[in-house]
This record gives C-alpha cells, structure tokens and sequence, in this order.
C-alpha cells in the first residue's frame, strides 16, 4: 500500500562516488550516477552530495570501485587526495571525464587515471570553483533567487 516509501533494493559492488562539491545536487550528479548504474550494473553507490560536507574517505577501504568526475579534464583537491587513496588502497579507478559540447554535456568513461588529467592544488581548486560557479551562476544572482533561473548548463 506504502510503496513509495519502500526502499530501492541495492544490487552490485560497493562504488565510492568522488566529485567536486560545485556538482552536489545538480542534473550532472543524477546523470552520473545513471551512468555508473550503466557501466558497472550496480546501485550501491555512495554519492558524497548525500552527507553534506563531512568527509566520507573512510569509506574507500570498503569498496570495490572508485568513480573519480573530472569536470574540463581537471580534478579538484579533494578528488585528487581521494584518488590517491584509493591507489594506495588498491581500489580499482574509474574517471568520468565531463566536458561541455554546445548545449550539451559530454561524458567520457575511461578506466584508470588518464594522464592528461590535470591534479589541482588547493589553491588552484579555488580558483576553478570561482572561475566556474561565476560563469554559471550569474544568471541565478541576478534574477533566479526570485523568479527561477532556467539557464543551469551543469
């Protein structure tokens, strides 16, 4: 009778889910997990966006797969430190590459680290968050706080 309160069964591996804090909660983050559900037949994902800004890296010891989200082939800090990990680990290292074609978002899934991914420093993932949130915020200051803003490209 309550069925929409019924959890969803989880099948498959246990994947750790890694991505910049700027994709928390965005269509991009429901497009990758979709994507991992695909290509690694498993909904036993642990999505970061769903524990706020606590740190999850404990759990990378527990699972078998590592989705590491590059955005423009860059990762952040945080990705990076927990890619590290993961290697250390002995966790087996996916990357999802995102990039923007036009007016839509291309992902590329490639198994294992690809070299030409840049590894950003602290610093430097500030100033690509800023760099990227101001690009694709603007539009949301200016009028979405009121009327909604229906120019979210991520």
């Amino acid at each position: 009778m309550l069925g929409f309160l019924r959890r969803k069964k989880t099948y498959g591996p246990f994947v750790y889910l890694t991505e910049p804090t700027f994709l928390y909660h965005t269509r991009t983050e429901r497009a990758i997990v979709e994507i991992i559900e695909e290509k690694l037949n498993s909904n036993n994902i642990l999505v970061p966006s769903k524990y706020g800004m606590r740190d999850t890296s404990d759990r990378i010891k527990e699972a078998e797969y590592l989705v590491a989200v590059a955005p423009l082939g860059k990762f952040t800090s945080l990705v990076g430190r927990e890619v590290k990990l993961a290697q250390e680990l002995g966790v087996k290292i996916f990357t999802l590459l995102i990039a923007r074609k036009e007016n839509e978002l291309v992902y590329l899934w490639v198994e294992g680290v690809p070299e030409e991914v840049e590894w950003l420093s602290p610093e430097e993932t500030m100033e690509f968050t800023k760099t990227f949130l101001n690009s694709e915020f603007m539009d949301y200051l200016r009028k979405g706080l009121f009327f909604g803003s229906r120019k979210r490209e991520w």
